[in-house]
């Protein structure tokens, strides 16, 4: 994901055998801050910036530069579909709520990487507003992965369920939003 080389040798390849590019899905994670999501934990003041600089590479760097690059292709389409894969984790009221579920897991870079990508997709649309692309951001829900761990309660087959929503929505459907199974997410 983080080797530009790559989505240059991606953009070539998808336009030499499709022309266009219909659906963009950008499930890029990794998660440095090692916590135990099933307990209560702050890495804040202990993650490292070398922790925060991979995570962000991956997380939102590259996601970032993947889409700059496949943007022509997406344009091409009758009606493009950006899905940047968030995380509930990336929801700032959330993180401010002490009511909210995840008040006490607080992964610094992993969830400030998905606040980044939050900010990237609400731009992203507004700068494609006028056009036919829809962009999105989607949190899956917590599955079993190996970002999501054991605990997780949700198969991977049931994490794609948000995702090939937003991928195939309507014409008159939602842009620049934050969504899980069709509900909007506070940011």
């Amino acid at each position: 994901m983080t080797n530009r080389e790559d989505h240059k040798r991606l953009a070539a390849l998808l336009e030499k055998r499709f022309g266009r590019l219909d659906i963009l899905v950008n499930n890029a994670g990794i998660a440095r801050d090692g916590e135990d999501f099933s307990k209560p934990f702050n890495t804040t003041s202990t993650v490292t910036e070398a922790a925060l600089r991979e995570t962000f590479d991956t997380n939102f760097f590259a996601v970032v530069a993947l889409t700059q690059t496949l943007l022509p292709l997406i344009r091409k389409a009758p009606a493009g579909r950006i899905v940047n894969l968030s995380s509930v984790l990336g929801s700032l009221t959330l993180h401010s709520d002490p009511k909210s579920p995840i008040y006490d897991k607080k992964a610094f870079a992993y969830d400030a990487s998905k606040t980044a990508l939050n900010a990237f997709s609400v731009h992203l649309a507004a700068e494609l507003r006028d056009t036919r692309i829809k962009v999105n951001s989607a949190h899956p829900g917590w599955v079993k992965t190996e970002l999501g761990g054991d605990a997780a309660p949700l198969e991977v087959s049931e994490g794609g369920k948000t995702s090939v929503q937003l991928a195939t929505l309507p014409d008159d459907g939602p842009t620049g939003g934050y969504f899980h199974l069709g509900d909007a997410l506070p940011w």
